[in-house]
């Protein structure tokens, strides 16, 4: 088996895998809600034949595994399935027919990858010299399906796992990875800022938390501009304020939430004492009461060394050294992340734009779409770096 055999024998299931794709992507189900997903998931496994397989794993996770020769080692191939609320605006044919859910971030095309994958994989039985375990992973964009399918045994017995997203902004057929940190980590925080209410025309009559709340906003952004080395990435943001409804009254409370994304392990330890004080001063100077509550989510995502090593070079023989580059840093989250820090591996982009020169969507946005030449890549390597990591000493 080649690498450049896998990728033929990946273009030659183009028209199946764009089919599952669109299916996915005009079916799309939010997070811990993929039920329909997975019945298809595990439909399509079954039809394959060969493996192995688990439903409603960590929510409505599919588990499937297939073992080849003894001897070899385990290794885990991961997708997630679940969408986003969204209300699509591609215009596409195969849109989504659910209002407000759409698959925004691509994870209909790595489910169509994986199931490619399964297809390549189990014609190579007779070659493989270990166990491929694949991982469908429910709740992604939520932070939480990946600590749910480790909670139902997911990761037993696994000694490597791969994973991959989609990148609309890289051309289709190309590929980028790092060593090391990838991707930030993701916190959520939430605050209640309390004051006392009263009418707008007498505010010495009342503790107004907007402007304590408004103070805290700006207040944060030292935690990271004055407390934090600039050489150590971190971001606060304050994604929502909400408080009172009428424009003549100061209401009593007001509620703000928002993340905390950093690239160091020490960096993010330091953040919930540093933010907590922040938070509480700032509200005391204005005479208000303040809590906040640190919820910690996903772990910055660092690659091993060795598997990503082993992603780069199955990648140069799967599509040429000139189609890799390093990955640039990103403050985006992924708890892919959660597995990493439970065993080796490596994740990586595969290009999902066009080359064409038009307009590109960034994941998320309303009219995201990829280039769906992308599928036999993805479906190829992950079928490829299965195959050689699997065997002893691969």
């Amino acid at each position: 088996m080649t690498e450049l055999e896998l990728l033929r024998e990946a273009f030659d299931l183009q028209e199946s895998l764009v089919s599952m794709r669109r299916m996915f992507h005009q079916n799309p189900e939010l997070s811990f809600q993929e039920r329909v997903t997975s019945s298809e998931v595990a439909a399509e496994l079954k039809r394959i034949g060969s493996w192995s397989v688990r439903t409603e794993v960590g929510g409505f996770g599919v588990v499937a595994e297939l073992t080849g020769a003894g001897g070899g080692r385990t290794v885990a191939l991961r997708a997630d399935m679940d969408a986003l609320p969204i209300a699509e605006e591609t215009g596409l044919p195969y849109a989504s027919v659910r209002p407000n859910v759409m698959h925004a971030c691509g994870h209909d095309a790595h489910t169509a990858m994986l199931l490619g994958a399964a297809r390549l994989i189990a014609r190579r039985r007779a070659e493989l010299e270990g166990t491929v375990r694949l991982l469908f992973q429910s709740a992604e964009e939520i932070n939480e399906g990946a600590k749910a399918m480790i909670a139902e045994r997911a990761l037993d017995r696994v000694d490597e796992i791969y994973g991959l997203h989609n990148d609309p902004l890289l051309p289709a057929g190309r590929f980028a990875l790092r060593s090391g940190s990838m991707m930030g980590s993701v916190d959520r925080i939430e605050m209640t800022v309390e004051g006392k209410g009263g009418h707008g025309a007498i505010p010495d009559a009342s503790v107004d938390p907007v402007v304590a709340a408004a103070s805290i906003v700006m207040g944060l952004q030292t935690a990271v501009s004055r407390e934090i080395s600039p050489f150590e990435p971190a971001v606060v943001t304050i994604g929502s304020l909400q408080a009172g409804e009428a424009g003549n009254v100061i209401p009593s409370r007001a509620r703000l939430t928002g993340t905390v994304r950093t690239f160091s392990p020490e960096v993010r330890r330091s953040m919930p004492e540093r933010l907590e004080r922040l938070v509480r001063k700032q509200a005391e100077a204005f005479r208000c009461r303040a809590e906040l509550r640190y919820i910690e989510q996903v772990p910055v995502l660092s690659n091993d060394q060795a598997c990503c090593r082993a992603a780069w070079n199955v990648l140069t023989r799967l599509a040429g050294e000139a189609n890799l580059e390093e990955a640039r840093p990103t403050m985006a989250g992924e708890d892919f992340s959660v597995y990493l820090q439970a065993v080796p591996g490596c994740f990586v982009w595969v290009g999902s734009g066009s080359s064409d020169g038009g307009e590109a969507y960034g994941l998320h946005h309303p009219k995201y779409t990829i280039d769906e030449r992308c599928l036999p890549y993805g479906a190829a390597y992950f079928a490829a770096i299965a195959m050689e990591r699997t065997r002893p000493g691969g």
